[in-house]
């Protein structure tokens, strides 16, 4: 995986190649202060380049990090490429993939040569069905902080005021409850109810005798331990680590490439 470095907008990213072969990915996180997620992004980044060898991979953030999505389709189109698939790496289709993420493909029209950008859906539910792989890697991570069984899940994620998105988020725990055969609940960190500390304590009130949380995050950070820190408190026997660079997601990341690829548009007209 190869991470841009810009001096201005117009200057060719260090190291990278000239068009030929497969057509690059750019996989576009949303950033964090926490330098931990930084290296999450970079680390799912090296296993989908490790996964589809031949197929440049680039990093980028919508904010925090650098380089920005914009920053790297401009590299991209002065190196000589003429075609990118753009995944967003995000679990819900709420504000930042319908305004920021277009937003950012815009932008790159806006200079240089025209470079034509697929951009992919999110890697949540999409069309109101839950992806395989995006169970599984619950799952495994699960398996992996829960050592014993566990009656009742609580499906965490960071939140959103976007209704459609909290319905996406649960799909994905009714998907999962179904998974494990218990009920699974859904929990944010912030911006909507209930909180993690309470869907768990909710369940253990309801009978539940061991409640396990599966975090719904792609990458550590204050929200993750924010969530962990809250369910041990309420009784939760388990807490999973995010999804980072689990197979399975990478798995889906290809996936969503394959959906999007012969199918990109000039970003002039995102």
């Amino acid at each position: 995986m190869r991470t841009a470095r810009l001096t201005s907008p117009l200057t060719t990213p260090t190291g990278l190649r000239t068009a030929g072969g497969a057509d690059p990915v750019v996989l576009v996180a949303h950033g964090s202060r926490d330098p931990r997620a930084a290296e999450a992004t970079r680390a799912l980044g090296r296993a989908v380049s490790a996964a589809r060898p031949g197929t440049p991979v680039w990093t980028s953030w919508l904010d925090h990090t650098e380089p920005g999505p914009t920053e790297v389709l401009r590299g991209l189109a002065a190196a000589g490429h003429r075609r990118a698939v753009l995944v967003p790496l995000l679990l819900t289709a709420a504000y930042h993939h319908r305004v920021d993420i277009p937003a950012a493909v815009a932008a790159a029209a806006q200079t240089g040569p025209p470079l034509a950008v697929g951009v992919t859906d999110v890697l949540g539910p999409a069309d109101g069905t839950v992806d395989r792989d995006l169970v599984a890697g619950l799952r495994r991570r699960l398996g992996e902080s829960c050592t014993g069984r566990f009656d009742a899940l609580v499906l965490a994620a960071a939140g959103t005021r976007d209704a459609r998105a909290r319905g996406s988020v649960g799909l994905v725990a009714d998907a999962l409850g179904a998974e494990f055969g218990v009920p699974c609940r859904v929990s944010y960190a912030s911006a909507a109810p209930p909180a993690t500390g309470v869907a768990v304590a909710r369940l253990r009130a309801a009978g539940a005798r061991r409640v396990a949380v599966a975090g719904y995050f792609l990458a550590p950070g204050l929200f993750h331990d924010a969530v962990a820190e809250a369910a041990r408190a309420a009784g939760a026997v388990a807490v999973a680590d995010p999804l980072t660079d689990a197979p399975e997601l990478v798995e889906l990341v290809l996936r969503r490439v394959d959906e999007r690829s012969g199918r990109c548009v000039p970003a002039s007209a995102v």
